[in-house]
């Protein structure tokens, strides 16, 4: 049997990526991958800090709408969020010169505007600064992963 590679001498796979590709492609692809492992532990986190404080007594009730937080809320939020940085780091690395620097900044601005709903939510002292709180360790777990990713050369992490 022969196949269409034989015929033709070319080892044609329909790939269109060339050499110049390649590294990009792996360096997307390992951004991608390090920010959904990152996603996974932010909101592992968030939400297991959620319950510690729901177990001290911090109710997450917000007067407007007079709902209670779930914890699951915690974790979809958070992984929204963090798939939302993820799009932000791709797109720098993409089309910016300097995407690890531009990154930190968008992405601690963005955290910082993130903490104006708490404040203005109207809840008891303890729920806010617990939310406050809550917005800043996601952060703390996507931003330096994402950024050191962003800034790791291709073939640096193999030593």
């Amino acid at each position: 049997m022969t196949s269409t590679n034989d015929l033709t001498g070319t080892n044609d796979t329909g790939a269109v990526a060339g050499p110049a590709s390649a590294p990009a492609t792996h360096r997307l692809r390992r951004l991608v991958g390090t920010g959904f492992i990152a996603t996974l532990a932010a909101m592992a986190v968030t939400t297991l800090a959620a319950a510690l404080a729901k177990a001290v007594g911090v109710g997450f009730e917000v007067p407007e709408g007079g709902e209670t937080i779930p914890l699951s809320g915690f974790a979809v939020v958070t992984g929204f969020f963090s798939a939302v940085g993820i799009v932000v780091a791709v797109a720098l690395l993409r089309w910016s010169a300097r995407p690890a620097h531009r990154f930190v900044w968008t992405a601690v601005s963005l955290t910082a505007i993130s903490l104006v709903p708490p404040l203005l939510s109207g809840a008891d002292t303890a729920t806010v600064t617990v939310l406050l709180g809550l917005h800043l360790v996601p952060a703390a777990v996507m931003i330096p992963t994402l950024t050191r990713s962003l800034r790791t050369p291709l073939g640096a992490e193999q030593g």
